[in-house]
């Protein structure tokens, strides 16, 4: 699984409906072990509220799925929030929606309502992103170069993470593997084969909008 779609980290956010108070709070999980602990301690966080709905989708093809209304009437709350995390397509995450009643019936199609929003803006509060492999490459050139550099990395909507400031300048980008041999070749011929490249570890980020989210 080179990408997905996920959140980035911890999110929460409330809403107040018809007097019923719900918390919708989401997290990256990346087993079943870490989603139904995340479940608890949210639980135990909140033992005093009269529902704590959830559910958590995991793996690449959402293989493992799970909810519970947790005392709503059936199909008014766990699915719902499942759903949402369904149609966001996103996968390796979490949501306990919260609710303490306010005294006031929502019935049916209010409640499917409620946990739907409660849902959502629990997952938009965790930054939804498309978690992507990325290699970290190291591109050392001298400091006459750099605008050069980057100036073509940016034409070619190359991600760049870091610049460190030596006796040259090394930039590190992040490159999709099939990126590698591109970057080699634009790079040779921007610098004159002028500059070391070295190809680091590869690992998932949070990208945004052709930007890292950190």
């Amino acid at each position: 699984m080179n990408s997905y779609r996920s959140i980035h980290l911890y999110g929460r956010d409330e809403i107040i409906i018809n007097k019923s108070k719900f918390i919708g709070t989401a997290m990256p999980v990346y087993s079943e072990e870490q989603a139904i602990e995340f479940i608890d301690k949210i639980k135990k966080e909140f033992k005093d509220a009269t529902h704590n709905v959830y559910a958590y989708t995991i793996g690449e093809n959402a293989n493992i799925q799970r909810y519970s209304d947790d005392g709503e009437p059936s199909g008014t709350a766990g699915m719902p929030v499942l759903n949402v995390i369904s149609q966001e397509n996103l996968r390796n995450v979490a949501v306990v929606v919260t609710r303490y009643f306010g005294g006031i019936m929502l019935g049916a199609g209010g409640l499917v309502r409620a946990y739907t929003k409660a849902a959502k803006i629990g997952l938009e509060s965790g930054i939804i992103v498309d978690k992507q492999v990325f290699n970290d490459v190291f591109i050392k050139i001298d400091y006459t170069l750099l605008g050069k550099v980057e100036n073509v990395l940016s034409k070619n909507n190359f991600i760049i993470k870091d610049k460190i400031f030596t006796e040259d300048v090394t930039m590190n980008v992040l490159i999709r593997e099939d990126e590698l041999n591109n970057l080699n070749s634009i790079i040779t011929e921007a610098t004159s084969a002028k500059a070391e490249i070295t190809i680091g570890q590869a690992d998932y980020y949070s990208i945004k909008e052709n930007k890292i989210v950190t």
